[in-house]
């Protein structure tokens, strides 16, 4: 990965010190410099955690790397949910709508873009179909559980899933995650791996005590994070209210967000020819979304009260089915085509309308 090998830059150290106090100082306040504020420390602090994210990965190396940066990302997202979960003007369909962005957003957004950009470069960047399967494998079953099989349940009305269907589905989307980082760090790593060298772009490996300032600085900064979240969210779901917006809207604003940093990332791996690692970060992030996110606010929403409908609409499944279809094409070949990166981002663009104007 493309990090600092000595040192990190000025504005890395500063912003999670920064947006923590940001947070402490306006976190009650009100008015528009005052939301401003908090949501500018709030998106500096996201780019400053996947930045100290990025230089821990590039110690522990692939896969490993991928792993650190999921669950980054995940925290992230999770501090994003929960604050609007738990808000005074709860939204039931908050997770769904998240969840059903991510998958989307990696399927066909920055798995899409780092195709086309590898493709564009590269001609024919390779990657390794058996990890890029291996995704599929455990995503596919992740999401029809918990995204379209509440639609079929009996035992309560609407898309919802009873406590105890939760609770199992949760273990369910735990266990598959649990799973797949067992084989993608140990007995299959070398599917994971990148099929070439890596080349100078990629830079060396940061220093152990860089990765350790790496590694506090992540702790600060998702702390950071947490806290102004709770403070910007009424704000985002105020704003999307305002212009008449579906709440869906709101869901996708968040995936945007916590994958805006990430997709920098995989669309540099991308560039420098690296496209096995553009692929583990985006459907990496797909998998421990479902497989970590589910779980834990699962557990919240049981422990608060909370209701959470998680079933999709019936045009929402066919997108669904049509993603995973032209996924399983794609990354079946072994090889970056700008055609299939190019249908990906009009799949994209079809998800987008479709919210817009359902």
């Amino acid at each position: 990965m493309a990090v600092p090998t000595d040192r990190l830059p000025l504005w890395t150290v500063i912003v999670p010190p920064a947006a923590l106090a940001t947070e402490l100082a306006l976190g009650g306040g009100a008015g528009a410099m005052v939301a401003v504020a908090l949501g500018t420390a709030l998106l500096a602090a996201v780019m400053a955690a996947v930045h100290h994210a990025e230089v821990v990965a590039a110690k522990v190396g692939e896969p490993f790397g991928a792993i650190v940066l999921a669950l980054a990302v995940t925290v992230i997202e999770l501090g994003l949910i929960i604050s609007i979960l738990l808000g005074d003007t709860p939204q039931p369909t908050l997770v769904r709508d998240t969840v059903h962005a991510v998958v989307v957003l990696v399927l066909h957004g920055l798995a899409g873009a780092c195709i086309l950009t590898a493709a564009w470069k590269h001609r024919e960047a390779g990657y390794r179909t058996m990890g890029a399967q291996a995704y599929l494998i455990v995503l596919i079953p992740m999401v029809m559980v918990t995204l379209v099989l509440p639609n079929f349940t009996t035992s309560a009305p609407g898309p919802v899933y009873t406590t105890p269907q939760l609770m199992f589905v949760s273990a369910v989307c735990l266990a598959l995650y649990l799973a797949f980082t067992f084989v993608q760090t140990g007995r299959d790593r070398e599917h994971f791996l990148p099929t070439a060298l890596p080349s100078k772009a990629a830079g060396a490996r940061p220093t152990g005590r860089l990765a350790m300032a790496a590694l506090g600085l992540l702790a600060l900064a998702l702390t950071a994070v947490v806290l102004l979240a709770k403070a910007v969210s009424p704000v985002l779901q105020a704003g999307v209210a305002a212009i008449g917006a579906p709440h869906a809207l709101v869901g996708v604003i968040v995936a945007a967000i916590v994958l805006l940093p990430e997709a920098a990332t995989a669309l540099r791996a991308a560039r420098d020819d690296r496209l096995q690692t553009s692929i583990n970060l985006a459907l990496g992030s797909g998998v421990a979304t479902i497989g970590l996110t589910i779980p834990a606010v699962s557990l919240i929403a049981w422990w608060t009260g909370t209701p959470l409908e998680l079933g999709v609409s019936a045009g929402g499944a066919a997108l669904l089915t049509l993603s995973f279809l032209m996924a399983l094409i794609t990354y079946g070949s072994g090889r970056a085509s700008l055609l299939a990166g190019f249908v990906h981002l009009i799949l994209l663009a079809v998800w987008l309308f479709l919210i817009i104007a359902p």
